[in-house]
């Protein structure tokens, strides 16, 4: 991979983004292109918004009427991306992370608010690469397998971020 640049823009204000979360998601985004050997620039967008917005984003595109955590707009299939003629990156997508669900699910699942964003933004840069998990099987399988690889490279195990609560 030559460059990256990763748009990051926050579209919602139910909660505030902590520090280091930007720096976390250019670091996902290249962990991935590193792990695919992706070849060339590349640019991402990637928005924050409130479950609402996602809620009425997956319905629209994908005639879910619930809100999700993370939504993915790929711009290149099968290798072949769009190109911003100005820069010659290959323009990959957008990904859209609702911050409400994030937050919801590092407690459901016990460990950091990092961990789950990073979780969330290197599941859906996979599939701005074309990976796929929604028919099961053997993909999903080798998504989740990349998705923890990559994870682990970037120090956000599971066994190490999960949070052990204390029975009062």
């Amino acid at each position: 991979m030559d460059k990256l640049k990763v748009q990051i823009s926050n579209r919602q204000k139910d909660v505030k983004i902590p520090s280091g979360i930007r720096l976390l998601i250019r670091r996902c985004c290249t962990a991935v292109l590193d792990a695919e050997n992706f070849e060339g620039s590349a640019e991402v967008s990637v928005s924050f918004i409130n479950n609402q917005e996602i809620k009425e984003l997956n319905a629209q595109y994908r005639g879910k009427d619930i809100e999700t955590d993370v939504l993915s707009f790929p711009l290149g299939e099968n290798g072949n991306y769009d190109v911003n003629h100005e820069t010659g990156a290959k323009m990959l997508g957008d990904i859209v992370i609702s911050v409400e669900k994030a937050v919801s699910q590092a407690e459901l699942y016990g460990h950091t608010l990092q961990r789950e964003i990073g979780f969330l933004t290197v599941h859906s840069m996979l599939h701005l690469l074309g990976y796929d998990h929604e028919n099961g099987g053997l993909e999903a399988t080798l998504m989740r397998e990349k998705e923890e690889e990559i994870l682990s490279r970037l120090g956000l195990t599971r066994d190490v971020t999960y949070v052990v609560k204390k029975e009062q």
